[in-house]
């Protein structure tokens, strides 16, 4: 489905990221996968030359944070494997605190690692992607961007402001055949959502129709839609993963 395209996924070290790439990859694509820990990095290559042989992977190491570093990733996967056709910002940090209790440097902090990133991401890729008029951009939310969530004001406000971002972008992009969606999981089970307070993940669970956490599989193959023909006229929307939390 995907043979001849590349793919840059944020946040490609472990969870989501890691089933992102896979999946990818698995549908043919190669991929360029950004983190912070080179060993996790070529743990996760080693789950996709697994699901294909052959596969071409290219590991960069940097801060998502950092508009120059990003621009570099951008730069080294056009010039190693050709092209960039989608672009996955999944790169995630929480820090849970009740508002009277954050700290500046937490906001900043959740704003730079998970919306800050992401737009510098969006303005890397846009050129080039406009350059060969098409593309795919997928920004990974979260329910909480949607509904909010007591102690965890600094990521919320993060994560909803993917959300207007997707839908601007979409439609400054859409002349030029660049799609932009957004993803927007509930409880996955990922090393992140294994920190977090047993009172929150149980009501959490509570909520959900399906009655269980999701898997890191059940983020990627909504991921990998998005950027297939199958979803070529679907673009400004965010797509809920979240076995039934919010209706």
């Amino acid at each position: 489905m995907f043979e001849g395209k590349t793919a840059l996924v944020t946040g490609a070290s472990r969870g989501i990221g890691r089933a992102i790439a896979v999946d990818l990859v698995k549908n043919g694509a190669d991929v360029a996968l950004v983190g912070r820990d080179r060993g996790a990095l070529e743990e996760t290559v080693e789950a996709c030359n697994a699901a294909r042989e052959g596969a071409k992977c290219l590991v960069l190491t940097g801060d998502v944070a950092d508009q120059g570093a990003v621009s570099g990733f951008v730069e080294e996967t056009i010039s190693a494997l050709g092209r960039v056709d989608f672009a996955v910002a999944n790169a995630g940090q929480s820090v849970d605190a009740l508002l009277l209790r954050l700290k500046p440097d937490v906001i900043d902090q959740m704003l730079s690692v998970n919306l800050k990133s992401a737009f510098y991401l969006c303005g890397a890729v846009a050129k080039p992607m406009m350059k060969q008029r098409s593309g795919s951009i997928v920004l990974m939310s979260s329910i909480v961007g949607v509904m909010g969530n007591a102690g965890q004001a600094a990521y919320a406000a993060a994560k909803a402001g993917l959300l207007g971002l997707t839908k601007s972008l979409a439609k400054e992009l859409g002349s030029r055949n660049i799609r932009v969606n957004a993803v927007a999981p509930g409880l996955i089970e990922t090393a992140m959502t294994e920190k977090m307070p047993d009172e929150a993940r149980e009501y959490l669970l509570k909520q959900a129709a399906l009655g269980r956490p999701g898997k890191p599989e059940d983020v990627s193959g909504v991921v990998t839609f998005l950027c297939s023909e199958a979803a070529g006229y679907i673009t400004g929307q965010t797509l809920v993963v979240d076995g039934g939390v919010l209706m």
